[in-house]
C-alpha cells in the first residue's frame, strides 16, 4: 500500500510540474476536450450512462478496448474511427509528456534525498 501512494504521490507531482509547462498545459487541455466530447457524443447518441461514456472514451483512446461497450449506429461507428485517428495521437504525446515530467519530479527528489545525505555525513564527520 505505501508503493502504491508512492506511485501516486509521484504522479501527482509529475502532474503539478507539467502543469508549469505551456506545451502540457495545452496538451492537458486537449485530453480532457478530448474525453468530454467523446463522452457527451457516446451519451447523446448511444443512450449510455455518463460514466459508460467516459469509461468507453477513455478505453477506447488508450487502445485498451475491452470490448463490453461498442458503436451501434452508423453515426457512432464513424464519429469513433475519426475519434480513434485524432484522439490517439494525442493521447499518446500526452502520455509521453506527463512520463517525462513524472521522471523530472523523481529524479529531483533523488537528488533533494542524496544532498540531503550527503549534508548529513558533512555535518556529522565535522
Amino acid at each position: 500500500m505505501i508503493a502504491f501512494l508512492l506511485i501516486l504521490t509521484r504522479f501527482f507531482r509529475g502532474v503539478w510540474r507539467g502543469l508549469k509547462d505551456p506545451e502540457f498545459r495545452g496538451l492537458f487541455a486537449l485530453a480532457v476536450v478530448l474525453m468530454l466530447l467523446g463522452t457527451l457524443f457516446y451519451r447523446g447518441v448511444e443512450g449510455w450512462s455518463v460514466l459508460d461514456s467516459l469509461y468507453f472514451s477513455v478505453t477506447t483512446l488508450t487502445t485498451v478496448g475491452y470490448g463490453d461497450l461498442a458503436p451501434t449506429t452508423p453515426a457512432s461507428k464513424v464519429f469513433t474511427m475519426v475519434y480513434l485517428l485524432l484522439g490517439v495521437g494525442v493521447l499518446v504525446v500526452f502520455v509521453g509528456k506527463l512520463a517525462s515530467h513524472v521522471i523530472e519530479a523523481r529524479s529531483s527528489d533523488w537528488e533533494r534525498l542524496t544532498r540531503r545525505r550527503r549534508a548529513g555525513k558533512t555535518d556529522a564527520g565535522e
